[in-house]
């Protein structure tokens, strides 16, 4: 290369390497202000940054969730119109304590997992529109939690694997029997990152096991289920030469009724049972709150919150269904729940107790509650908290 042109060229490179130099410094100093804007807090005490939609504060709330019967406007509405539910599986292990979105669910399912550690099928829907909401830990499907997801027409069932041992617990292997993967399965496994991140710094100053550690959002399944057309409408589904169209998800589904006038009473100021005795970390205890007229829960002794809001969970509506409990049955001690006919449960709303039953008549049937006469039994509007306990417990109120 000529003296001349070599010259040249290394003019060139030192300043684009004091440009780039002054660039990258230029980023760096406002890396804080690009990446940490400053929060504005709402009314409720939502961060403004993430709000996803423009509901104006005056706006009626009018629109009743088609799953737990609380009412939002027409804004959040028209959004989860185009969606359908997210069931997630939830972890309740003492070390992953306090999970993330539970207090923006509309219906939770609480169980026994294995070896007394409960574990929580949370419903995501009306509630988790405004914002996007972070879901922690997320862990692995059992098959009674994948039973009474199957009550809602093909929720999307969000899990990072499952029980997949042979036999009548095999999570898994019943998900591809029921044809889910090709509508509504939403496994980890097939995901992968950015949708579901190992967030080992979840809970800052503990460390964390690998299981713990599992993070996703709402809005992230959300857009993984657009990719895939599952939408409000189900897929086309083909039987042979047969194809059966797609319709929306609500199409058949009836919900709950609830009730037209509200009735308060104090006779029942707190409720408490176990799931297993002696394991007292597991323990649950419900505290009613006359102002809130809600039930707020503790779980272990400690009051149970939301690691995203700091809020205290609390239901207008906590279910307590007692089941026939069976196992373990394998080398995973995996358990078995009966999901299915009816049993006896409890409905606590309003600081009232009803003693009733629950009914499901196979595992598409929805989960219902009648009375000692047979009758449905109204619910109150708002998070719905369902525990499921083995026959013979006690629940003290």
């Amino acid at each position: 290369m000529p003296r001349k042109h070599l010259f040249i060229f290394l003019i060139l490179y030192l300043i684009s390497a004091v440009g780039s130099f002054t660039a990258f410094s230029y980023f760096k100093g406002t890396e804080s202000a690009v990446v940490a804007p400053e929060t504005a807090e709402t009314q409720d005490g939502d961060s403004a940054l993430a709000m996803l939609l423009e509901i104006d504060p005056n706006a009626p709330k009018d629109e009743a969730c088609p799953l737990n019967g609380q009412y939002f406007t027409e804004v959040e509405q028209q959004a989860w119109a185009q969606r359908r539910p997210l069931f997630v599986m939830i972890e309740n292990s003492v070390d992953a304590r306090p999970q993330s979105g539970l207090s923006r669910a509309d219906i939770v399912f609480e169980a026994v997992a294995e070896g007394g550690v409960t574990r929580y099928g949370a419903m995501f829907y009306c509630d988790a529109q405004r914002q996007d909401v972070t879901i922690a830990p997320v862990r692995s499907a059992r098959t009674y939690f994948v039973d009474w997801a199957s009550g809602f027409n093909l929720p999307l069932y969000v899990h990072v694997g499952g029980a997949n041992v042979p036999g009548p617990s095999d999570a898994l292997g019943q998900i591809a029997d029921y044809g889910w993967n090709m509508q509504n399965d939403l496994n980890q496994f097939s995901i992968g990152y950015p949708t579901f991140v190992r967030n080992y710094n979840r809970l800052p100053g503990k460390e964390l096991a690998t299981e713990h550690t599992m993070e996703t959002s709402t809005e992230k399944l959300w857009k993984v289920a657009e990719e895939r057309e599952w939408t409000n409408m189900s897929p086309d589904r083909k039987y042979g030469r047969k194809t059966i169209e797609g319709s929306d998800w609500q199409e058949g589904y009836e919900g709950w009724a609830y009730e037209e006038e509200v009735e308060k009473s104090d006779e029942v100021g707190q409720v408490s049972y176990n799931f297993w005795s002696g394991y007292n970390d597991y323990s649950v205890s419900w505290q009613y709150d006359a102002q809130q007229d809600k039930f707020l829960r503790s779980h272990g002794g400690e009051e149970h919150v939301d690691l995203n809001n700091d809020e205290r969970i609390a239901a207008a509506n906590v279910i307590v269904v007692f089941s026939r409990e069976k196992g373990p049955i394998n080398e995973k001690k995996h358990l078995l729940y009966q999901t299915t006919g009816t049993g006896q449960a409890l409905i606590f709303k309003h600081g009232q107790a009803i003693e009733g039953k629950w009914v499901k008549k196979d595992r598409e049937a929805e989960l219902t509650f009648v009375d000692s006469k047979g009758q449905e039994v109204p619910l109150a509007r708002g998070l719905t908290w369902i525990s499921v306990i083995p026959q013979g417990n006690t629940v003290e109120y």
